[in-house]
């Protein structure tokens, strides 16, 4: 069970940073900066960690990085389940199998997670810092500005307002940011994604395919299915972009009739297990980066900055990374006393490259997994067994597992002891 985070009164703090966002990016970050000697605060707009979270898969690159901190043995001890495959299925014949095996121990597989154990055990390490306050539920409603300068925020808590002055504010608040909005930056969304995706849970009864992550394509649409602990299955439906609207007008049994017929072998858990329209969640599927990711005194981190398609599990490990490539950034700013855009805006060009490449190669990988027909349906198989055996696999297996394996915790941007 997760922790339930205290109830503040609110107030006005000082700090030297202001983390906006308890989630993956703003807490690792968090955690960095304080092992860097700066005092952190950061102010979560939800009341605690005990909710729904659709991003539950770690890839190897996001879990040697929380190794790194010392904070992955012990979200791992509250439970997970390891998956050695992605695969992609139709009809029970495997067109697609990643092997993460072929990756070097001990980061050879996927986590299926849940992302309050991940978030437990961060904000775990950040309580061992006097520098750590962290406030919630609080839900910034202005940027503090003198002379053009982000300064700080407002927020309102669940006892009135309070304010948190800082040399920097960090937004790593989602895809909806609303430091972004409040910041005045625009947002190109791209709908390079001719899909949504209907999560939902079901109970695991132990059916074949534990150890890996599949997207099943039995007929209709294709849907991600992975185990989830401790005993469940994560289910993603994908079906065209815009269209849940008009299925769901027709009610959820229409719904559940849909999802049944694209996947047989569980037609009888969705019947027993959705009963209203509040079981399922809609991700809206769409890509897109921000016009800028720094302001005079304001950084843009994780999807706050850059927003991705589901596919290929690379939420969390984006975002863990963003933090591990902004924490030198800003801890040269605050030791430098320079936080201005020039400073900050390093940050946006050293990791940009990266986020780009990702985004080409999720419209890549959805045209691989997604496309149907005979001749790809028989192709595919076969392209695929050849590749495994070249170097260009590997290398691609490595970029989508791992990122930019470049991006390491930087020591010498810590404090000594």
């Amino acid at each position: 069970m997760s922790a339930t985070p205290a109830t503040p009164a609110p107030s006005d703090t000082t700090t030297d940073v202001c983390v906006v966002g308890g989630g993956p990016a703003g807490l690792v970050l968090a955690l960095l900066l304080l092992r860097s000697g700066a005092a952190v605060t950061v102010l979560e707009k939800s009341a605690s960690f005990d909710r729904e979270y659709r991003g539950e898969i770690l890839q190897p690159g996001a879990m040697a990085l929380l190794d790194a901190l010392g904070v992955l043995a012990e979200a791992r001890a509250r439970g997970g389940h390891e998956h050695d495959r992605f695969q992609l299925v139709e009809k029970d014949r495997v067109l697609l199998d990643v092997d993460y095996r072929m990756l070097p121990k001990p980061y050879d597989h996927l986590l299926s997670i849940p992302q309050p154990h991940v978030l437990d055990a961060v904000r775990a390490g950040c309580e061992k810092y006097d520098g750590f306050r962290y406030l919630s539920p609080a839900r910034v409603v202005e940027l503090l500005r003198e002379d053009g300068t982000v300064v700080g925020a407002r927020y309102d808590g669940s006892g009135g307002s309070g304010t948190v002055r800082a040399h920097c504010v960090v937004g790593a608040d989602g895809r909806y940011s609303k430091v972004r909005r409040l910041a005045g930056i625009d947002f190109d969304r791209r709908d390079d994604f001719s899909l949504d995706v209907l999560w939902f849970k079901v109970p695991d009864e132990g059916r074949p395919g534990r150890r890996d992550v599949r997207v099943h394509r039995d007929g209709g649409s294709p849907a991600m299915i992975y185990h989830s602990y401790p005993d469940r299955m994560q289910i993603g439906w994908m079906l065209p972009h815009g269209g849940y609207r008009r299925l769901a007008a027709e009610g959820v049994e229409a719904v559940k009739a849909r999802i049944a017929a694209a996947l047989p072998r569980y037609a009888d858990l969705v019947a027993s297990e959705v009963r209203r329209a509040a079981d399922l969640s809609l991700l809206d599927v769409f890509s897109g980066r921000a016009e800028r990711w720094a302001d005079d005194g304001l950084l843009l981190i994780g999807d706050s900055a850059h927003t991705h398609s589901p596919i290929g599990a690379q939420g969390i490990n984006l975002a863990i990374q963003d933090a591990v490539a902004a924490h030198p950034v800003l801890v040269a700013a605050l030791r430098g006393g320079d936080t201005s855009v020039a400073a900050l805006s390093a940050f946006e060009q050293g990791r940009a490259p990266d986020i780009e490449r990702v985004m080409k190669l999720q419209v890549m990988q959805s045209r691989a997994m997604l496309s149907q027909g005979a001749v790809a349906t028989r192709i595919r198989p076969a392209v695929t067994r050849v590749l495994k055996h070249t170097p260009a696999y590997r290398k691609i297996l490595d970029r989508i597992a791992f990122g930019n394996r470049g991006i390491q915790v930087r020591e010498d941007s810590l404090k000594a002891g």
